[in-house]
C-alpha cells in the first residue's frame, strides 16, 4: 500500500523529469537557433552606399557578414580592410550563394541587375534587399514581385528616408488628419551631382548609363518622390514630366534634372529631382486645409493657417521627436529583424509600393520623351 502510494505521489514528478531529459536536446537546439546570428552576404561593391551598409552591419549584434561577391579588385581590396578576416570573397555571386547559403543578401549593384540577382536568390529561398529603386523598369519590378512571392522570400527596397524619425512622424500625423485632406505634396530630393560630390568612378560608370541606371536624376531621386506619393496618397491617375541636361558641358547621356507632376482626383504631387541643387536636398512638404508638415532628414515642422510667420518662420514650429528603436534605425537591423522574426517588409519598403513607384517612373520617362501626359491604369 505504501509502495503504491509512493508511486502515485511521485509519478507526475518522475514523468516531468523524464520529459525534461528527453526534451533537453530539443530545447538546446531551439536556444542555439535563437542565439545564432543571421547570415548575410553582399552582392556588388560598385554602389557607394555599400560602405555605409557595411558599417551598419558591423554594429548589428544579430547579423554576421559571411561573404561578399564582386569582380573589381580595387573594391575588394578596400572591402577587406573593413570586414572581419572570416568573410569570404567571390567573383561569382551564384557560387557564393551556393557555398555560403546566406539567410539574406544585400544587393548594391547597378539597377538593371536587380531582377537577375533576385531570381538566383529566389531559387535558393534567400531573402533579398536592394538599394532603391527596385529596378529600371516596371516590367522588371512586377516580375521581381511575382518571383519573390512564388518563392516566399522577403524583398526590401532601401530608401534612406525610411530610417529617420521625421519621416514616420509626418506619416502618422498625416494619417491622423493633422493637416486635413492632402491637397498638395512637394518633394525635393537630390544634390549637386554625382561627379560634383565625388562618387567613386565605379559608381559613376553606371549612374550616368541610361541602361544600367534607367536614367539620371529622374531615377536616382525621382524614386523618392514617387515613394512618398504612393505611401502618403496612393496611386495617381496621370503623370507628366520634363527632364533636362543643365550641365551641357559634361555631355552626359542621362538627365540631371527632372520635374514630375502626379495628378490625383483631389490633389497633386510635385517631385523635383535634381543633380543641380547647390547643396544636398531631401525634404517633403504636405499641405492641407488645416496646415502643412515639412519633414527633412533631421526635423519636422508644423505650420497652421493662423501661425504668426514672424514667430514660427516659413517652415512652422519644430516638433519634438523620439529616436526610432534600433531595429527601425537602419536598413540592416530592420532587414535582419524581419528575417529572424518572420515579419513582413512594411511600406514604403515593400514590393507593393515599389512596383507602383516603377510604374510612375516609367510613365514619367515616357512623358518626358513624348511631351505628353500619361494615364496610369
Amino acid at each position: 500500500m505504501k509502495k503504491r502510494w509512493f508511486l502515485l505521489r511521485y509519478l507526475p514528478l518522475v514523468a516531468v523529469l523524464l520529459w525534461l531529459a528527453g526534451a533537453a536536446p530539443m530545447l538546446q537546439g531551439q536556444t542555439n537557433s535563437a542565439d545564432q546570428k543571421t547570415k548575410l552576404a553582399i552582392v556588388g561593391l560598385d554602389h557607394d552606399h555599400v560602405w555605409g551598409l557595411l558599417k551598419d552591419l558591423s554594429e548589428e549584434p544579430n547579423a554576421e557578414l559571411v561573404a561578399i561577391a564582386d569582380s573589381h579588385s580595387e573594391l575588394v581590396d578596400r572591402a577587406k580592410t573593413k570586414v572581419p578576416g572570416t568573410v569570404k570573397f567571390y567573383s561569382d555571386y551564384v557560387k557564393m550563394l551556393d557555398e555560403m547559403k546566406p539567410d539574406g543578401v544585400i544587393v548594391t549593384t547597378e539597377n538593371d541587375k536587380h531582377l537577375e540577382i533576385l531570381r538566383e536568390c529566389a531559387k535558393r529561398h534567400i531573402s533579398f534587399s536592394t538599394e532603391k529603386p527596385m529596378a529600371t523598369t516596371a516590367a522588371d519590378a512586377r516580375e521581381m514581385e511575382r518571383v519573390a512571392n512564388q518563392a516566399g522570400i522577403k524583398v526590401m527596397v532601401n530608401y534612406w528616408n525610411a530610417w529617420v524619425a521625421p519621416t514616420h512622424e509626418l506619416y502618422h500625423r498625416v494619417r491622423d488628419g493633422q493637416v486635413g485632406p492632402m491637397k498638395k505634396i512637394i518633394v525635393q530630393y537630390g544634390h549637386q551631382g554625382p561627379k560634383e560630390i565625388g562618387v567613386s568612378k565605379y559608381f559613376a560608370d553606371w549612374l550616368y548609363d541610361p541602361v544600367k541606371n534607367g536614367g539620371g536624376a529622374i531615377m536616382d531621386f525621382g524614386c523618392y518622390g514617387a515613394e512618398w506619393a504612393v505611401w502618403l496618397k496612393g496611386r495617381p491617375t496621370r503623370v507628366s514630366a520634363v527632364t533636362q541636361k543643365l550641365k551641357v558641358e559634361q555631355h552626359n547621356s542621362v538627365d540631371d534634372d527632372a520635374t514630375i507632376i502626379l495628378d490625383y482626383p483631389d490633389g497633386q504631387v510635385i517631385i523635383e529631382a535634381s543633380w543641380d541643387w547647390p547643396y544636398s536636398m531631401g525634404q517633403v512638404e504636405v499641405f492641407g486645409p488645416k496646415g502643412s508638415l515639412l519633414a527633412t532628414g533631421k526635423d519636422l515642422f508644423f505650420r497652421s493657417p493662423t501661425d504668426n510667420v514672424a514667430k514660427v518662420g516659413l517652415e512652422g514650429e519644430r516638433i519634438a521627436l523620439d529616436a526610432p528603436p534600433r531595429e527601425a534605425s537602419n536598413p540592416i537591423s530592420y532587414f535582419v529583424d524581419c528575417i529572424r522574426n518572420n515579419k513582413p517588409i512594411e511600406d514604403p519598403l515593400s514590393m507593393k509600393v515599389n512596383v507602383q513607384v516603377m510604374e510612375i517612373l516609367d510613365a514619367a520617362r515616357e512623358s518626358a520623351r513624348t511631351g505628353k501626359q500619361q494615364e496610369l491604369r
